[in-house]
């Protein structure tokens, strides 16, 4: 292989490296804007971060794009080819992101009503963690970190126990007050949404593990979201109580 055709490939996988790092540099403005729209009510910040995700979505394309076109015409191997590949899974995820930060904003539009102040508390908190885990993996990917990223694959656990604590604390108002239910329900998205973006950069973390060591992770994902197994009929104990 010519020393030209080196430098263009490397040029092309460079290119996909920059395409990523705006493309999460996009999702955490966005969720971040979310966040900031949700908790302050705030209808024209969410109505922009609804209009925003379109880039992203085009992002995703583009990458996809050029990626199947390097495999094509270099036919990478090994730590190349994982390279590629897992530029593919990142961008993935990080458009799963930027839909979930735009569900988010979408709540925004539809609530009137004010938050009271415990679940504004624990909505701004899971808020933080989710942006802090966004921030952390996309450093990770960055710096082909993959003890880092092990590090936001653990922490993913807290995010989980948030949840399950603000999952309860609505299913309480609503039991307490069948007028509550409207608010409530567009919260428990609102929260789910923030979860889900957790499992997105667990699946990145996962992505850097195996883009660096050449193997999966052999523990099993922790995984503390209990919901699914949570009673909501009034007179039930709920677990963890």
């Amino acid at each position: 292989m010519s020393d030209h055709t080196v430098r263009a490939y490397d040029e092309e996988l460079t290119s996909l490296k920059t395409m990523l790092a705006e493309m999460g540099g996009l999702a955490e403005k966005q969720l971040g804007s979310a966040m900031e729209a949700l908790i302050g009510r705030d209808a024209a910040l969410a109505d922009k971060v609804i209009a925003g995700d379109a880039r992203i979505d085009a992002l995703e394309r583009q990458i996809e794009e050029r990626a199947i076109l390097t495999i094509a015409k270099r036919q990478p191997m090994a730590r190349d080819l994982r390279e590629i590949m897992v530029a593919i899974r990142v961008a993935s995820d990080l458009e799963r992101i930027g839909d979930l930060a735009k569900n988010t904003a979408k709540r925004t539009l539809a609530i009137s009503d004010a938050l009271p102040r415990k679940l504004l508390s624990g909505l701004s908190r899971m808020g933080n963690l989710a942006q802090e885990e966004l921030k952390n993996i996309l450093d990770a990917y960055a710096q082909a970190d993959a003890e880092k990223a092990l590090a936001v694959w653990r922490s993913d656990e807290d995010l989980d126990a948030l949840y399950n604590s603000i999952f309860r604390e609505l299913l309480t108002y609503m039991m307490e007050d069948p007028r509550n239910i409207g608010l409530c329900t567009h919260l428990l998205f609102g929260a789910k949404n923030l979860e889900r973006i957790g499992d997105h950069a667990t699946n990145i973390a996962e992505n850097i593990y195996f883009l660096v060591n050449g193997r999966a992770i052999a523990e099993e994902r922790p995984k503390k979201d209990k919901t699914s197994v949570t009673p909501i009929e009034p007179g039930h104990e709920v677990e963890g109580q």
